[in-house]
């Protein structure tokens, strides 16, 4: 079907923005290393000086982690994965040693039992023959006769004679997948391999889950949703252009019983004159200016409609528009997309999070994490959402007590330090070495109050000497040294 909008290809690529800046922020982490309290309990020589210590080396390997995603390939390939989900609802991304990979749904088949585990995936790839071992380098089997009813089963052929169709078989056997590689119908030496069901790199997205826990294998896709009204504004707007093209077109009529000759009016040029009446020639007029009008009100609500499903931010257009109705806007679609959020922090982050930090460490690159001590949680996608809130109510609680009883209030009240810290932990900053501790700020006062003590004392000392009392004990004391001291006993005169 031939396209006559894109306003579909414009929220399909807004609303896959706004997914990859939400779950895989830039310049930020999508998750944190933490510490369990449960267990640092158990540990009572953890003083607060080693927990702070913990805390920046755990930071450390959080930039490491970024670092190697930030140089890899990974946002091209999960950015190719958000599109597949909301067009098709499904895609399969599979987290390999040296970078992603990303099958559309016409290239994989799973299978889910009714908790959404999966049991069981079948890939299928088209590969040049001479990646492969040589004993599949050349095709042994041919395709049936013509006439018959296509290859013999089991037989992979192609219409390119380098080209082989590669099939892969996951499969979960005891907690584990298990894979395995298959091609014209037999097994690839080398081709098998295992990962525990934590660290898999299979990766099967969802975009919504149908069924509650997952009673369905495939999930559906925004597209799917509004299907209905992608459809109207593809119709309505197809009959715009074609009208539109109608009523552009120029067509003269000529009365037959006119003096005007149609030859002269076709071959006059710009500024020509000829010989004819006026009333013997009229214009062709489509007349559907009421009908089109009624048409661009339809396509106008559509796209609000299509724009507010896909999360196309439109800002009021006026010149009172503040950065702060623009901040709500964007935590609107953040509200919008909370459910989006649940799902793929499940089926997409900590999965993903959890191979990266499984393929570091076997690399070297990072140092295991102590088995229930460290536990690496996800805060991107809907703990974004919950941490805007919080960042949200905690501004409007001080502007309400600031509104409401005063700036005084807010000095005898509230405690700045700790406000500080959590406006910072709903912005998701660190704030190790960044506030100041109640510590240094008493030793800060301290200081600050001995330096306007020595200042108070300098600034009387100099008034004092500026006295008629103090100039004359000055006086008196520079005569002194001008009489030099007294003569000793036994001296010589």
């Amino acid at each position: 079907m031939q396209p006559y909008q894109s306003l579909g290809s414009k929220g399909v690529n807004a609303l896959a923005s706004q997914l990859m800046l939400s779950l895989f922020p830039i310049n930020t982490s999508f998750f944190k290393l933490q510490i369990n309290d449960g267990e640092i309990a158990n540990i009572p020589e953890l003083t607060p000086e080693v927990r702070s210590e913990i805390d920046l080396n755990l930071s450390k390997m959080e930039r490491i982690v970024m670092q190697q995603i930030s140089e890899s390939s990974d946002r091209v390939q999960l950015t190719v994965a958000m599109k597949h989900l909301i067009v098709t609802g499904n895609t399969l991304v599979f987290a390999g040693k040296k970078a992603l990979k990303v099958y559309p749904l016409d290239r994989y088949v799973v299978d889910r039992d009714g908790e959404g585990t999966v049991l069981e995936i079948i890939t299928k790839e088209v590969v040049d023959r001479s990646l492969l071992p040589a004993e599949f380098q050349k095709q042994d089997k041919q395709p049936n006769a013509v006439g018959e009813d296509g290859p013999k089963l089991g037989v992979a052929y192609s219409s390119k004679h380098n080209d082989a169709e590669v099939y892969t078989c996951v499969k979960l056997v005891d907690g584990q997948h298990r894979w395995h590689q298959e091609c014209d119908g037999k097994l690839i030496p080398g081709s098998k391999s295992t990962s525990p069901l934590k660290h898999t790199p299979w990766l099967p997205l969802r975009f919504n889950v149908v069924g509650g826990t997952g009673s369905e294998s495939y999930g559906r896709g925004r597209v799917e949703e509004f299907f209905g009204d992608l459809t109207s504004l593809n119709a309505l707007t197809r009959a715009m252009v074609e009208g539109s093209a109608a009523a552009a077109k120029v067509v003269f009529m000529v009365s037959p019983s006119a003096t005007t000759k149609p030859q002269s009016l076709a071959k006059a040029h710009t500024g020509s004159i000829i010989q004819g009446r006026a009333e013997d020639v009229s214009v062709v007029q489509v007349g559907k200016t009421a009908d089109f009008a009624t048409v661009q009100r339809m396509i106008a609500d559509l796209t609000q409609r299509i724009s507010d499903a896909f999360l196309i931010l439109n800002v009021r257009q006026s010149e009172r528009t503040t950065a702060t109705e623009v901040n709500q806007t964007r935590m609107e679609l953040d509200r919008q997309l909370s459910g989006i959020y649940g799902a793929l922090t499940v089926e997409l982050l900590t999965p993903y999070l959890y191979r990266k930090l499984h393929l570091l460490q076997r690399n070297k690159l990072l140092p295991s994490l102590p088995k229930g001590l460290v536990m690496p949680t996800v805060v991107a996608g809907l703990g974004g959402v919950g941490r805007g809130e919080d960042r949200a109510a905690l501004v409007e609680f001080m502007q309400t007590v600031g509104q409401a009883m005063g700036p005084e209030a807010l000095a005898q009240f509230i405690d700045p330090t700790e406000f500080l810290k959590r406006l910072a932990a709903a912005s998701g900053i660190d704030t190790l070495n960044l506030v100041k501790s109640p510590e240094t700020m008493a030793e800060e006062a301290q200081q600050a109050q001995q330096a306007g003590l020595t200042q108070s004392l300098v600034g009387q000392a100099g008034q004092l000497a500026k006295s008629p009392v103090g100039e004359q004990l000055l006086q008196q004391a520079n005569d002194g040294q001008e009489a030099g001291p007294p003569p000793q006993a036994g001296a010589d005169l």
